[in-house]
């Protein structure tokens, strides 16, 4: 029993340390998607709603040369191809520090690269054109990059090689045989994988569209910028350089409703909860209309059983709206502050409207009064 519990233990431990690890990799990559997706945003609000060059502008090669919008979408592009590679980059530096971080970055980058997934496809024998391994392949190369960095930090060198190891012999040597591993075996099957996934997202419409922004919203309210959350976001975020946006429409507003929906039903139904979150109703709205999901983390911690699914329908509820309603956010960030670069404003400010009411409605119709509550406590306590 005590060496099944110990292995059990181990795995937890082991998952756990994964996640950090993902989430490391998460957060370091966020400023780069913020500056890559605002900057392509302003260049597209500029020359559409604008008119300083051109009018109606539907690619980026619309642009005039040398205009404000080609100088932002120049930015903006930039920022949007480097954030996959330093989401790999630092995935790996989250596991073996310093050592793991140029390889994590140049072969993560690597199979962002048409012409090395392309050609990698012809010796195979496999049709990969066009194709990139995307964040899912970044993911894979920063967790192989960091485990195998992190085991040769541990070879015992002697004592005039070990300054060269993190700078010199880690890097060049984990690339070099690497490298081949990452492009034939993991990325051309993941370059195939990330391009049909592409192409049925941009393909669907209807029924399927609202379907996918019910799963996204329904995501991000789960565990409020947690694992799922930031599954959920970068997907989004993934792809808006293939110039998918409407799943980021989706996941912003179904962020956005979970301090939302919990600020109003405390205002509105005060009796529902503790006098001290009246502090947190105050913080969460500006916290919601920001994007920060993690508004709704005090409500969710005091009462999960009721708060999670109540926000959790707000969101999905929000999300498949915007999908409904045609709605798109090029923009990976800033919540209401972005709102004039929404495809469909109106539809984006009523799907937040509506999945706000939803989740303060499921929280005032599933939470007791908290006076009933707190009566009810010590009978049970008395009872157990």
């Amino acid at each position: 029993m005590a060496t099944k519990d110990q292995a059990e233990n181990r795995m937890r431990s082991h998952v756990t340390s994964v996640k950090e690890d993902l989430m490391t990799g998460v957060s370091f990559m966020i400023p780069f998607v913020t500056i890559g997706g605002i900057f392509t945003a302003l260049a597209f609000l500029v020359e559409s709603r604008f008119g300083l060059v051109a009018s109606n502008v539907e690619t980026a090669d619309a642009f005039a040369s040398g205009s404000l919008a080609w100088y932002f979408v120049e930015i903006g592009g930039l920022g949007l191809t480097i954030m996959v590679p330093v989401l790999g980059a630092y995935i790996a530096y989250a596991i073996a520090d310093k050592p793991g971080l140029a390889p994590g970055f140049i072969l993560s980058y690597a199979i962002q690269q048409p012409q090395i997934i392309n050609q990698a496809g012809q010796t195979l024998g496999i049709n990969s054109e066009g194709g990139v391994a995307g964040f899912l392949g970044a993911i894979a190369v920063g967790l192989v990059v960091g485990y195998a960095a992190d085991w040769m930090k541990g070879w015992s060198v002697p004592s005039f090689v070990k300054p060269m190891m993190p700078v010199l012999i880690i890097p060049v040597v984990l690339t070099a045989f690497l490298a081949p591993v990452v492009i034939f075996v993991l990325g051309v099957p993941i370059a195939l994988v990330d391009s049909a996934l592409t192409e049925t997202l941009t393909g669907m419409q209807g029924a399927n569209a609202v379907l996918l922004g019910v799963i996204l919203g329904g995501m991000m309210a789960f565990d409020m910028g947690g694992p799922v959350n930031k599954v959920a976001y970068v997907f989004a975020v993934g792809l808006i350089g293939a110039g998918v946006t409407g799943p980021m429409a989706a996941v912003m507003i179904g962020g956005m409703v979970p301090p939302l929906g919990l600020g109003l039903a405390n205002f509105i139904a005060p009796h529902k909860f503790a006098p001290e979150m009246k502090e947190n109703a105050v913080a969460a709205v500006p916290m919601g209309l920001s994007f920060i999901t993690e508004g709704a983390i005090p409500y969710a911690a005091s009462d999960p059983l009721r708060v999670i699914p109540s926000i959790m329908a707000g969101s999905a509820v929000a999300g498949g709206t915007a999908m409904a309603l045609d709605v798109a956010m090029p923009a990976p960030h800033g919540g209401i502050f972005v709102l004039p670069l929404a495809d469909n404003i109106l539809g984006f400010v009523a799907a937040i409207v509506i999945g706000t009411l939803v989740a303060a409605g499921a929280v005032i119709l599933l939470k007791p009064d908290h006076e009933e509550a707190t009566a009810d406590e010590p009978e049970a306590g008395a009872t157990a």
